[in-house]
This record gives C-alpha cells, sequence and structure tokens, in this order.
C-alpha cells in the first residue's frame, strides 16, 4: 500500500452533537421520569458512536487501486490528481461543481484532491476528495 488515511469526525463536532443529545434526554426526563430518561441517554449514546464510526472516510491508494470509503478505481483510469487548497475546494464543493462528479468529503476537512478519470464505461469526469495530507495523496497517485 502506496497511501492511507482516514479522515474521523474532529472531537468539537462529536462534543457539539452530543450536548444536542443531552439536551434531549434532560427533556425527556423532565417530561417522563428517569426510566425513559436513561433508555433515551443509552440510545442516543450508541448512536453517537455509530455516527462517529460510519462518518469516518477512509483513504487508500494501492499499486493497482485507489479507494475512497466503499469507492474504488483502478489507477490506470486516473488521469490526474491535483491538490486543492481550501478556496479551490470550497469552489469544486458549490460552485463550480459537477454533477456527474464522485463527491467523497467531509465538511470538517477544509483541503482535498481533485482526481481526473479517463474511463469510457463511466461518465464521471473527477472523484473530489477530501484529505488532509492531499500533497502525500497525489504524490501515491501520480508514483507508479
Amino acid at each position: 500500500m502506496h497511501f492511507r488515511e482516514v479522515i474521523r469526525m474532529p472531537l468539537w463536532l462529536i462534543a457539539l452533537i452530543y450536548f444536542f443529545f443531552l439536551s434531549f434526554v434532560i427533556s425527556v426526563w423532565a417530561a417522563l421520569g428517569n426510566a425513559p430518561a436513561i433508555a433515551v441517554f443509552v440510545a442516543l449514546t450508541l448512536s453517537m458512536v455509530f455516527i462517529a464510526l460510519r462518518s469516518s472516510l477512509v483513504i487508500s491508494v494501492s499499486e493497482k487501486e485507489l479507494r475512497v470509503g466503499r469507492a474504488h478505481i483502478e489507477r490506470k483510469f486516473i488521469v490526474d490528481a491535483i491538490e486543492l487548497d481550501s478556496a479551490a475546494m470550497q469552489l469544486l464543493r458549490g460552485r463550480d461543481a459537477n454533477p456527474a462528479a464522485y463527491l467523497a468529503f467531509r465538511f470538517w476537512a477544509s483541503t482535498g484532491v481533485k482526481v481526473v478519470l479517463n474511463d469510457k464505461r463511466d461518465e464521471t469526469p473527477y472523484w473530489l476528495i477530501t484529505s488532509n495530507k492531499a500533497n502525500q495523496l497525489v504524490n501515491a497517485l501520480k508514483t507508479n
């Protein structure tokens, strides 16, 4: 494997979501009492763990393919990889986005990579991938 990165939800975001969950638990406790509040607390805590785990984005580059989450593509279809700073990433996520592109980004990470493709069987022009190590990902994709 040439490159591997896991982008996880930041602690501040987990804390914010959990704060909202706990405020809901307090509302349930005030309206219904202890037992329902404990049940809701347990359910929402498990939900928070599930959300944190499912929101992770795993990016890996091997000799034969690029994997981003569940998606994968053979490297022979990759034409170019372009490192994007925060401003360029913001434009490609919004105003300059191509509806046919594959988007694998997380809003809490501001930099990324645009992977340009050329596959006759697939109309996807590029993949837009969030990466905190964009330079390393570009280098891994450009190395044979």
